[in-house]
């Protein structure tokens, strides 16, 4: 054929979608354990002020960074 050109692929697109999903959790991984670190000091901060509000909330931030941190794993085992 006359004028035809090569048009060349960046890669494999599955590839590169599975590289920015891992990029993503990889991020979202990075804030759960900045606030799992979060809780454990808002935890640690209750018990040396014997403040039972502040242990709630701390208990709370640190389970939600308990998930955060897992969220991958968490869907794989639903979508499983």
């Amino acid at each position: 054929t006359v004028g035809a050109t090569t048009a060349f692929a960046a890669g494999d697109p599955l590839s590169v979608i599975n590289n920015l999903s891992t990029f993503i959790f990889s991020l979202i991984r990075a804030i759960g354990l900045i606030l799992l670190g979060f809780g454990v000091v808002q935890v640690g901060l209750s018990l040396k002020s014997h403040d039972p509000s502040q242990r709630a909330n701390g208990f709370l931030t640190l389970a939600g960074g308990v998930i955060i941190t897992f969220a991958k794993e968490i869907l794989d085992l639903i979508m499983a």
